[in-house]
C-alpha cells in the first residue's frame, strides 16, 4: 500500500496552520500525491468554529513522528491451530525456507503460543526412546494423519494418552509386557497381534500396510481397541509417531508480545531483554504478524510537508526522524536542516493560506467552496482582518477572491465572527489561555515561549490579569522555560498587553520599555508576534550578548 505524506502545521495549531494543511493536502492530492492533512495539537475554538461552519472534518492528530513498529513490514509466517501435530509444523518448516517459528492461533485468531525450530530440536534431542504420550491427550485422527495411514477399527475422535511400545517379542512375552492402555507398533504376526489385544492394549499400529485378519478385527471390536495401518516400516513409524502430538503440548506459551504502536526504540530494548527468536505483533489486541531479531528494524521514514512553520522547536516531535519534502511558510527561517534539497515556498505575507491559495491557482486547480472558505478564514485570523502589520495587499486581494469562491455574502461580518470565536478569554481556563497559540524560540541558550490570545474587549482581559500572570508563572516553572510571554492582543483597540514570567527580564526592557504598574508591558500598535515581538526581542538579546 502506498504510504501517505503528512501535511502538518506547528504544535499548538492555529487556524492558519490547520486550514493551510487541509488545503495544501488537497492540492497535492489533485497532483497525484497521497497526501493527508494532519495537526500537531488540540484545535482551538476559533478553528473549530471555522471547520464546523464549512463542514470540513478535523484533521487527524499526530503526536509525534518517531518510527513505530507499524512502519515495519511484518513477517506473515504460516500459522497453525493448537491441535495441529508436530508433523504439520515440521512440513511447514521444510516448505518455507528460513522459517524459524510458527505462530499458534486459536479459532478466534488470537495468538496462544509459538513453536520454534528450537522447540522441535529440544524434543528430539531429549528423546532416548519413543516418547510416551501420557502427558497429554492426542486424538487418533492426528496419529493417522501423521502416519499417513488408515483407521480400520475404533473412532478418530477418541484420544490416546498412554505409552507406545514396539511388539517385537514372542506372543507369550508380549502378554506380560503389554499394559492396559498401551498402543503397540507391530508387524504381520497375527498371533502377536491377538496377544496384544488380549493383554488390554489400547490398539495396534500395523506397519507396511499389513492386512487385518477377521480374527484380529473381531478381537479389536470385542476389546474396544483401535487398529491403524501405515505404509511405513517399524523404525519409521516409531520415529513419526512422536510427531503426532499436538502443538499445544510443546509450544511456548509465555509470550512477549509487541504492539504496532510501540516505538522502535522500545521494541529493540524488549528484544534485547527477552532474547526470544520471534515476537508476535498485535494491533488492538489482534494478531497481525511476527517480527524476529534477524529482521532489520529500519523503517521507511514518514514523508512530511510542513506548513506555517519551519523551526524545530515548533515542529511535531520526531521531525528529525521524518523525510521532509517541502516547507510552505511565511515566517523567519528557523533551524531545520535536511539531507537533500527540498521545495520551499516562503513569502513575506500575512498568512500561509495566502501562499497556498495562489499555489493552487498557479497549478490550475479549482478550490472547492468549503476549502476557499477555510483559507479566507485563515487569512482573516492571521492578519486580524488586515489590521496586523504583517498583512499585505496580496493577502487582501487573495482574501477577496476566496470570499467570492466560498460564497460568503458579507466578508466583514463573517470575518468579525471568526475573530470573536478566537476571542475566548472570558470562556477559557487560564491554564489554556497561557498555552493558546504558543510558539517556542531559542535565543542562544535561552528557551522562550510566546503565546497569544486575541480579544475584542480589553476590560475583560484586565479583570483576569492577576490570574493570567499566576498561570503563566506556573506554566514556565512546570515546563522549565527560561522566559514565557503571553500576548493579550486587543484587535479593535490595536494594542497588546504583554505578560512575562521568568528572569532576568532585562531584554524585555530593552525591547519594549518599562513595565506598567500592573507588571505587564502595554504595547500600543503591536498586534503581530512575528513582526513586532520577535524581531525587537532578537535585537535585544543580540545587544546584551
Amino acid at each position: 500500500m502506498e504510504k501517505t505524506v503528512l501535511v502538518i502545521g506547528h504544535r499548538n495549531p492555529d487556524t492558519d496552520s490547520v486550514c493551510s494543511a487541509i488545503a495544501y493536502a488537497y492540492l497535492k492530492q489533485q497532483l497525484g500525491l497521497n497526501a493527508v492533512p494532519a495537526r500537531a495539537g488540540k484545535i482551538n475554538p476559533e478553528t473549530q468554529f471555522v471547520l464546523e461552519h464549512f463542514g470540513v472534518p478535523v484533521p487527524k492528530l499526530v503526536d509525534d513522528l518517531y518510527p513505530r513498529l507499524s512502519d515495519i513490514r511484518l513477517a506473515q509466517p504460516p500459522t497453525v491451530r493448537p491441535d495441529a501435530s508436530l508433523r504439520d509444523v515440521g512440513r511447514l518448516l521444510v516448505e518455507h525456507a528460513g522459517l524459524k517459528s510458527v505462530p499458534v492461533l486459536d479459532e478466534a485468531g488470537s495468538i496462544v503460543g509459538i513453536i520454534t525450530v528450537g522447540d522441535l530440536a529440544k524434543r528430539y534431542y531429549n528423546e532416548l526412546s519413543i516418547q510416551d504420550m501420557d502427558n497429554g491427550a492426542t486424538d487418533y485422527r492426528s496419529i493417522v494423519h501423521t502416519l499417513e495411514g488408515q483407521l480400520l477399527c475404533g473412532e478418530l475422535e477418541k484420544t490416546f494418552n498412554g505409552k507406545i511400545k514396539i511388539g517385537a517379542s514372542e506372543p507369550a512375552t508380549l502378554s506380560t509386557a503389554i499394559r492396559p492402555g498401551d498402543l503397540v507398533i507391530i508387524g504381520d504376526r497375527v498371533d502377536a497381534q491377538l496377544a496384544v489385544l488380549q493383554a488390554g492394549a489400547a490398539g495396534l499400529i500395523l506397519t507396511r500396510d499389513t492386512k487385518v485378519t477377521a480374527a484380529v478385527r473381531q478381537a479389536a471390536e470385542r476389546y474396544n481397541a483401535v487398529v491403524i495401518t501405515t505404509p511405513y516400516d517399524t523404525y519409521t513409524t516409531a520415529r513419526l509417531i512422536n510427531q503426532s502430538i499436538p502443538v499445544r503440548l510443546v509450544m511456548t506459551k509465555e509470550l512477549v508480545t509487541l504492539k504496532t504502536t510501540d516505538l522502535l526504540s522500545d521494541v529493540r530494548e524488549k528484544m534485547l531483554a527477552a532474547k526470544f527468536v520471534s515476537y508476535p505483533v498485535l494491533e488492538r489486541g489482534r494478531y497481525v504478524g511476527m517480527i524476529d531479531r534477524g529482521m532489520m528494524l529500519v523503517p521507511d521514514r514518514q514523508e512530511v510537508i510542513l506548513v506555517d512553520h519551519n523551526e524545530r522547536s515548533q515542529a511535531v516531535e520526531g521531525i528529525e526522524d521524518a523525510h521532509l519534502l517541502e516547507i510552505i511558510d511565511h515566517h523567519r527561517l528557523g533551524g531545520l536542516t535536511t539531507g537533500a534539497p527540498i521545495f520551499i515556498r516562503q513569502e513575506p505575507v500575512g498568512s500561509t493560506a495566502t501562499i497556498v491559495s495562489n499555489l493552487t491557482w498557479h497549478r490550475g486547480v479549482q478550490l472547492p467552496p468549503a476549502l476557499a472558505g477555510l483559507l479566507f478564514a485563515a487569512i482573516v485570523s492571521d492578519t486580524l482582518y488586515f489590521r496586523s502589520p504583517t498583512s499585505t495587499l496580496f493577502d487582501e486581494d487573495t482574501a477577496r477572491r476566496l470570499a467570492e469562491l466560498a460564497g460568503i455574502e458579507d466578508a466583514t461580518v463573517f470575518a468579525m465572527e471568526v475573530l470573536r470565536q478566537g476571542s475566548a478569554i472570558g470562556k477559557l481556563p487560564v491554564q489554556d489561555i497561557v498555552r493558546n497559540d504558543i510558539k517556542e524560540f531559542d535565543f542562544g541558550e535561552q528557551r522562550i515561549t510566546v503565546s497569544q490570545i486575541n480579544i475584542m474587549d480589553r476590560q475583560q482581559a484586565l479583570e483576569r490579569m492577576d490570574e493570567l500572570q499566576q498561570a503563566l508563572n506556573e506554566f514556565r516553572r512546570q515546563e522549565g522555560y527560561d522566559l514565557s510571554l503571553l500576548m493579550v492582543t486587543d484587535i479593535l483597540g490595536e494594542a497588546t498587553d504583554l505578560l512575562a514570567a521568568g528572569s532576568p527580564q532585562t531584554q524585555l526592557v530593552h525591547a519594549f520599555g518599562e513595565a506598567t504598574a500592573a507588571g505587564c508591558y502595554h504595547l500600543p500598535g503591536v498586534l503581530s508576534r512575528k513582526k513586532q515581538i520577535i524581531p525587537p526581542l532578537t535585537e535585544a538579546y543580540r545587544k546584551i550578548d
